[in-house]
Formats: C-alpha cells, sequence, structure tokens
C-alpha cells in the first residue's frame, strides 16, 4: 500500500479492502495522517489542525464514496471561477489579432512587408485601393489613418496607453476634441514652429495667426528659469484663449554642445558621451534633476534623448552625432541601456520625452541640416543600432523623432520622414510605437529643400508622422495651409490628419494641456439578493 510520507502532499489515497483483515492502517489525505491499530486504540499524527470528527467520518461513509465526490466539488468550483473571470476564448484571441494583417517580406531583401508604397501619392493610392477608391480621394479604412497595406486598427486609446501615458477616466477626451476640430484646427495641432529662444513671447501672434499646436525654443538663452516660466505662461495662457487648447513647448536639451537653456536654475548638462560612463543610479538621478527644472519653467517636451549610435573610432566621420559627442555609447546594448534609464527619468519628472534620430543617424557622413547626401547603406530592419529605439519604445517614450537621411535598404528612393515603409511600416507596425511621432526639423535643413515647403508638412504626414516640426516662423503659415487643402482634398489624408492631431491632442492631456470633462460616477452594483432560506424538518 502506498503511504504519503511526512511533509508531502499525497495525490492518491488508498485504504484497505473491506475484506482485508488489516492490523494497521495508514491514510494520506492532503499531508493529513491517521493511523489506526488495534480496535479502540487511536494513534494520530496532525499535519494540519483537523477537527477530530473529521478523522472518524471514515468510519461511518467508505472512502470510496468520498473521494469522486471530493473531486467533482473541486472540478466545479474551478469551472465556476474560470466562467466569473472571463477568460478568453478562441473568438477574443481572433479579435485580439485581426487587427494586424500579416504581409509577406519583401522579395527586394529590405525585410519590409511587400507592398508598402513610397512617396505621397504612392501613399494616398494605396490607402484608397483599402478602401476600394483610388486616386488619392478615398474615404480612410478605419485604420487610423497610416498610410500603405500594413495600416493597423489600433485605436487611438491604444496609442495614448502605449505612448507611457497614464489614462484614466477621460482617456476618450483627445479622440472627441479632434474629432470636434475643424481640418484647419487640426492642420494646426499637428504643427510645432520655432521662435527665436530669447523672444520667446514671440510665439503669442504666431499661434493665434495659425493656431498652433506647439512651438520649439530656438537658439541658445542665459534666461533663467525663473523669467522663461514667466515668459511660458503667458503663452499658455494666449494658447488656451485663441486656440482652446495649450501648446507643447519644445527644447533641445541634451547636454554638452547641444542645451539650449543655459541661464541660472538649469545648470551645467554634460555631454551624452559623459553621462554613458556613468552608473544607472546616478544617470537616473541627474536626469531626474534636469528634467523636474524644465518641467517647473514651463517646457513640456524635450527633444532628447539621442538614441542613435556610433561606433568606436568613427565619431570624426560622424558629424551630426559622433562629432559633437551626442551618442551615449559606441555599442547599441550600452546606448540602449542608458536610454531605458533615462526616458523613465525624465517622464516620471513631467517632462515628456523622444528618442531621436530614427533609424538612426550614426552611421551617416554627411549632417542633414547641410547636406542632401546623409544616406545610411547599412540600416535594415534587422539592424542592432534599432535596440535603443525598441528600449525608448518599451520605456513608453512620449514622441520619437524620425530623420531626414536615407536609408536605402528600407526605402531606395525617399528620405526617412516621407517614407511610409520607415515611419508606418517600421517604426509604428513593426517596433509597435504608438506615441507621437515627430519631424527632424522641415524648415531650413538642407536635406528637404528641393520639397516645396507645404508639401514638406503633407508628405511627413502621409507617411504616417503626426508632428511637423520647422526651425521657421515663416513656415507656420504655408505648411498648416497645405495641409488643409491636401485634407480637403482627399478623405484618405483627412482622416490621417485627424489621427496625426488626436495623437497630439493625447500626449498634451498628459501633461494637462487639455481640459477634458470629468467622467461620471460609475454607478454602484445592485446588493446581491437575499437567498431564500431554505426549510429544515
Amino acid at each position: 500500500m502506498a503511504v504519503a510520507r511526512e511533509g508531502e502532499v499525497a495525490s492518491e489515497v488508498e485504504v484497505a479492502s473491506e475484506v482485508e483483515v488489516a492490523s494497521e492502517v495508514e491514510v494520506a489525505v492532503f499531508g493529513l495522517s491517521r493511523r489506526a491499530s488495534a480496535p479502540g486504540i487511536r494513534h494520530r499524527r496532525w499535519y494540519l489542525p483537523i477537527p477530530d470528527w473529521l478523522y472518524g467520518l471514515g468510519e461511518v461513509v467508505p472512502f470510496r464514496l468520498l473521494l469522486p465526490a471530493l473531486l467533482a466539488t473541486v472540478l466545479g468550483l474551478v469551472v465556476v471561477v474560470a466562467r466569473a473571470h472571463g477568460s478568453p476564448g478562441d473568438g477574443d484571441a481572433t479579435r485580439a489579432t485581426a487587427t494586424r494583417p500579416t504581409l509577406a517580406p519583401d522579395p527586394s531583401g529590405s525585410g519590409l512587408p511587400a507592398g508598402l508604397p513610397t512617396g505621397l501619392d504612392a501613399d494616398l493610392d494605396a490607402l484608397g485601393a483599402l478602401s476600394g477608391e483610388s486616386g488619392g480621394s478615398s474615404a480612410s479604412d478605419g485604420t487610423g489613418g497610416r498610410p500603405g497595406p500594413t495600416a493597423p486598427a489600433a485605436t487611438v486609446a491604444d496609442r495614448f496607453a502605449a505612448s507611457g501615458a497614464r489614462p484614466g477616466p477621460t482617456a476618450s477626451c483627445a479622440p472627441a476634441r479632434a474629432a470636434a476640430m475643424s481640418i484647419e484646427q487640426q492642420a494646426g495641432q499637428v504643427m510645432m514652429i520655432g521662435v527665436p529662444v530669447t523672444n520667446v513671447r514671440s510665439a503669442i501672434a504666431l499661434i493665434r495667426q495659425s493656431r498652433l499646436g506647439g512651438v520649439f525654443l530656438a537658439g541658445r538663452s542665459t534666461q533663467s528659469a525663473a523669467g522663461l516660466r514667466d515668459d511660458l505662461r503667458a503663452v499658455q495662457d494666449a494658447a488656451r484663449r485663441d486656440v482652446g487648447v495649450g501648446a507643447h513647448i519644445a527644447v533641445d536639451q541634451e547636454g554638452g554642445q547641444v542645451q539650449t537653456l543655459q541661464g541660472p536654475g538649469f545648470g551645467t548638462i554634460p555631454s551624452a558621451v559623459e553621462q554613458g560612463r556613468w552608473d544607472a543610479a546616478t544617470l537616473r538621478s541627474r536626469t531626474a534633476a534636469w528634467a523636474g527644472v524644465l518641467a517647473g519653467a514651463g517646457v513640456t517636451l524635450d527633444l532628447a534623448p539621442v538614441a542613435d549610435t556610433v561606433a568606436a573610432g568613427t565619431a570624426r566621420s560622424n558629424p551630426p552625432i559622433g562629432a559633437y559627442g551626442r551618442n551615449f555609447g559606441t555599442a547599441a546594448s550600452a546606448v540602449a541601456g542608458d536610454i531605458g534609464v533615462v526616458v523613465p527619468a525624465m517622464q516620471d519628472s513631467g517632462l515628456l520625452a523622444t528618442a531621436k534620430h530614427f533609424p538612426g543617424l550614426g552611421r551617416v557622413h554627411q549632417n542633414t541640416d547641410t547636406s542632401a547626401a546623409a544616406v545610411d547603406d547599412a540600416a535594415t530592419t534587422t539592424d542592432p543600432n534599432l535596440e535603443p529605439f525598441r528600449v525608448a519604445v518599451s520605456t513608453g517614450t512620449a514622441a520619437v523623432m524620425v530623420s531626414l537621411a536615407r536609408y536605402p535598404k528600407l526605402d531606395p528612393a525617399t528620405p526617412a520622414a516621407f517614407s511610409a515603409p520607415v515611419v508606418t511600416g517600421l517604426l509604428h507596425d513593426q517596433l509597435g510605437f504608438r506615441g507621437v511621432i515627430v519631424s527632424d526639423d522641415l524648415g531650413s535643413a538642407v536635406a528637404v529643400q528641393s520639397v516645396p515647403v507645404g508639401e514638406r508638412a503633407v508628405r511627413f504626414v502621409a507617411a504616417g508622422g503626426d508632428l511637423v516640426l520647422s526651425v521657421r516662423g515663416a513656415d507656420a503659415a504655408p505648411m498648416t495651409a497645405a495641409l488643409a487643402a491636401e485634407a480637403h482634398r482627399s478623405p484618405v489624408f483627412a482622416r490621417r490628419l485627424a489621427d496625426a492631431a488626436t495623437a497630439v491632442l493625447a500626449s498634451k492631456q498628459r501633461q494637462g494641456l487639455l481640459d477634458c470633462p470629468a467622467a461620471a460616477p460609475t454607478p454602484a452594483p445592485a446588493p446581491a439578493p437575499t437567498p431564500t432560506p431554505v426549510p429544515t424538518r
């Protein structure tokens, strides 16, 4: 006879047959043992505090009848509990996976799904084909307006949650507010225009004229944190009064040679190369301190950190990043580790982060600010240098900036910021980013000078971008006008514009720049009915 050893949970219950004459019977039930020897004599070993009457139960009812009843009761309880918790069935799994279609790889070897278009006309034609229309004037297929056959059906609420935001009972406010806006208002919301940091209040007139969603403080300033706070409060008051929504205030505050705000209170931030030598605790605490000062001064979005990787020994031949020490390290794994510390530290301090310059400027030999020949011939969809961006996405970065360089193995014809395969296919679909996709400077950068000013904004949004950045104040009017005109012409683009505006508004809601009505309180559940007493004899 098998007997449960002391300290074990018995999986079986074995008793002597009724026809056996046993001098000693030992029964183990869930670690409980009872030993019976000669009649009238009981010896017990206690493993659990079980009442004495339970030991005598086997003498009244045979255990061979009790065991099946016990097992049936346990199985019944498991079924009831599982149904109460609503375990997903096959239908739920189908709904969860049906929102993102799977495409065959591109036979060209780029690793991107086949069929992703390039160029504005191709983007709009592809969107129209999805909904059965052509000529760039079809209605959206309901996937949020992202271009190309891989445009997902993820809702804006999903994007808001995945961007690191903390949606509460008013999480649906951003989509509703965007839907209530006119096309012209939506066009303004997706624009971020530069103003001189030495004349911050000049943003007030610019916001009023073009109903801008944000301003970028360009240049260098020695103004104190307290003085900047007063100026930005005036800008925000004007934005709420004239537009009805607060404005994003962005700066380039990376450290080293890229530090816009250098006045009293802001301190001196070392370069990313130096920061990359610190341990994680030091990096976290110092980043949180700098970010807290910016947030306290009224800055809502920092165009940092740099997630580019510059290989050892190549810094001098990499003008935009390595030459200025803007990279955290020379290995993608090291950069990714620092990005995983910096992004949460910034955002936990109240300042939204922007990982840049996707999909990476660490290999180019020209600067897109001064050249149209910045090319990365090595980048693919499996590029190890994408790892810092993956980490930024997984840690909830609010924004990702797309570069203006070219990546032939990702898109042979179009700069990254105008490329649906890069912006939508790689960043949005493959990396799963659901925050705000912002462009690098589309105003003064030489890399885009061959494209008309207004068309730059249209191409970026059509490719899947959300927030158009230009450092030139003069670009506000032509860019917003071009966006609105294209949206009036094409219902497909109109829906893409609405999706972009919603993403921007969602990030503003997180920063308290979007006033949302309070949600109605959830009614308390009705009390359970009192069970009817069962009459007893």
